[in-house]
């Protein structure tokens, strides 16, 4: 939304582009100020981090078409300071109307008249309105304007500012452990603490390192998506870790104590019972992520490792289990089931 701030701030002066500079050259511009007066490379100069700041906010208006019209409309009316006057001299609102939206002006009854061809204005009225002060009128509806009030250029509503975007990509046990990193977004670098236990794709809200409001209204939030970095053997499961333990087929037909590796160090021990599926799930409490509100658990998924190749005494011997096994079909009651 366009701010009362624009009327005092040349921002093509402060990029040092001319006024009718494409989206190209604006970038240019921008990318090569940011470098010189970047935080990191100019620690403890308030002047640069101030600099910084106004190279920021100057491309962040003119690199969109929209605000860059309105910055160039407001600029344009205020002249270095709005003036309405009525026909002792000075911009009049048909001179500013005239300015804005070609062949605009008063009507003989007094009323503004606009002339669009049949499209939409380019200039939001709302937004022009909000920056004198004035209030955008109740009858307007459907984004289309009806009569306008300037109600005396009366304190216009506070604005929230803008919400700003990041991405962060952290490792495995940064996400398990938490961290404090540094990220750059809209032209700013700051520190952030990453709390212990986020996962993949998660969604952090810092409040109030958005954009500044307008009209004394709050400062916006700045949204981090998350991306951890994959663990060959841990997995962030809700608020546990988890984990695939691969176990023989002896170990899942007649039962035994295994161990398991944990995420802190060492290790843990587990009984499997004689019959143990693929898939089982079995529980470690308290050996997974560690938070202010306590440990969780650690999931352990049991997975029957079929070897991929086998001696000679080996195949021999699943032979003969295959026969003691003989009239046993563990597929039998699929048969039935599916017939049902």
């Amino acid at each position: 939304m366009a701010s009362q701030e624009w009327m005092t701030k040349d921002f093509y002066a402060t990029l040092d582009v001319a006024k009718d500079a494409d989206e190209a050259t604006i970038k240019k511009a921008y990318r090569k100020l940011a470098k010189k007066y970047h935080p990191d490379r100019n620690p403890g100069d308030e002047n640069a981090a101030e600099k910084f700041k106004e190279i920021g906010e100057a491309y962040a208006v003119l690199s969109d078409p929209k605000d860059r019209k309105q910055y160039d409309a407001i600029r344009s009316m205020s002249g270095g300071g709005a003036r309405f006057a009525g026909s002792g001299g000075g911009a009049g609102f048909e001179d500013v109307f005239s300015n804005i939206f070609g062949g605009g002006g008063f009507g003989s009854d007094g009323g503004v008249r606009f002339s669009t061809s049949g499209s939409q204005a380019d200039i939001d009225l709302d937004d022009l309105l909000a920056a004198f002060g004035g209030t955008p009128s109740p009858t307007r509806k459907n984004g289309r304007p009806g009569a306008f009030n300037f109600g005396g250029f009366g304190s216009p509503e506070p604005v929230k500012g803008q919400d700003v975007l990041a991405r962060a990509t952290i490792t495995f046990d940064e996400a398990v452990s938490g961290a404090t990193i540094e990220l750059t977004a809209d032209g700013r670098t700051i520190k952030t603490r990453i709390p212990a236990g986020v996962h993949d794709g998660q969604k952090i809200r810092l409040r109030g390192k958005g954009r500044p409001g307008n009209y004394g209204g709050e400062n916006g939030d700045m949204v981090i998506t998350v991306k951890v970095k994959p663990h060959p053997v841990y997995s962030i499961d809700g608020k546990n870790l988890r984990m695939t333990l691969p176990i023989t087929l002896a170990e899942a037909a007649l039962g035994a104590v295994v161990e398991v590796p944990l995420w802190t160090g060492g290790t843990s021990k587990i009984k499997i019972a004689p019959g143990t599926q693929s898939g089982t799930i079995q529980r470690l409490r308290g050996k997974g992520i560690t938070t202010s509100k306590g440990t969780s658990d650690m999931l352990v998924e049991l997975e029957v490792a079929v070897p991929k190749k086998l001696s000679d005494d080996a195949r021999k011997a699943l032979e003969e289990f295959e026969k003691a096994m003989e009239g046993s079909n563990p597929r039998a009651h699929l048969m039935e089931e599916a017939a049902q």
